[in-house]
Formats: C-alpha cells, sequence, structure tokens
C-alpha cells in the first residue's frame, strides 16, 4: 500500500500509523492507537514486577538455645518454607562463645536435619563478619 494512503486511513479514523519492521522489503506499518499500545506495555511490565521470587526470612539461633526454642523457630521456619520463602538461619556469637565455633556448626547441622524433609542446603555454613554463623535453606 502507498504510504500517503496508509497515512489517509490512519488520520480519517483517528489513529496512528506506527512501523512495525522498518527492515523488511517492504517496511510493516500498522493502524493503531499508540498512546493505548504503551499503556498496555507498561501496564504488563508493572504487573510481571509486582510477583516477587521469594522473600529470604530470617532465624536468630545462639549455640545455646534451649530445646523448646530450638522447635519453636524450627516450626517457624518449616512456616516459612512452606509459603515458598527461602530461611537464612544466623547463629550469633556472644562474648567468649565465638571462640567455639563448633556449637554453631552443630547447632546449625541439628536445624537443617529437623527441616531434611522439607528443606536443602542452599550453601554451607560460613561466618559472616566476625560473630555470625550463617547457612540458607531452601525449599526441596
Amino acid at each position: 500500500m502507498d504510504i500517503g494512503e496508509a497515512r489517509r486511513i490512519a488520520d480519517s479514523s483517528e489513529l496512528d500509523l506506527v512501523l512495525i519492521a522498518p527492515q523488511a522489503k517492504p517496511p510493516v506499518c500498522r493502524v493503531m492507537d499508540f498512546g493505548k499500545y504503551r499503556y498496555e506495555i507498561a501496564k504488563r511490565e508493572k504487573s510481571s514486577k509486582k510477583q516477587p521470587a521469594g522473600q529470604i526470612k530470617g532465624i536468630r539461633l545462639s549455640p545455646k538455645i534451649s530445646d523448646h526454642d530450638f522447635n519453636f523457630k524450627a516450626e517457624a521456619a518449616r512456616k516459612f518454607l512452606v509459603q515458598g520463602n527461602k530461611v537464612k538461619v544466623t547463629v550469633l556469637f556472644r562474648g567468649r562463645l565465638i571462640t567455639h565455633k563448633e556449637f554453631g556448626v552443630k547447632i546449625i547441622e541439628k536445624f537443617v536435619e529437623t527441616l531434611e524433609d522439607i528443606a536443602k542446603l542452599e550453601s554451607a555454613p560460613k561466618m559472616e563478619g566476625h560473630r555470625n554463623m550463617v547457612v540458607i535453606l531452601v525449599k526441596k
């Protein structure tokens, strides 16, 4: 179709003539409402950004945690994993406990063992800073 005729058709219907494929032989154009098209694209992009890929929830433990507190926090972590979140387990070392990192490793191993039916390790236990040992759990 001639470019002049295409412009006349677009003007008569009060729409825009938009170049779709300029490298094609002949170039491809389309008659559309360009403002509405841009709005729909922006709306689609905005809605796709709203869906989080999964948050990271935190659980804090100490090397000398009691059994009841440990079980309570394990159940909270289980709930987070069921919801589809990752769980960051942090063991906080206070005072002289920093010299006994093996206590932190034991607590983390026990925590992972408690949740092994639903979770797996994303990374091995590692020190984050001077006083925190961290591990991340994800749903199986």
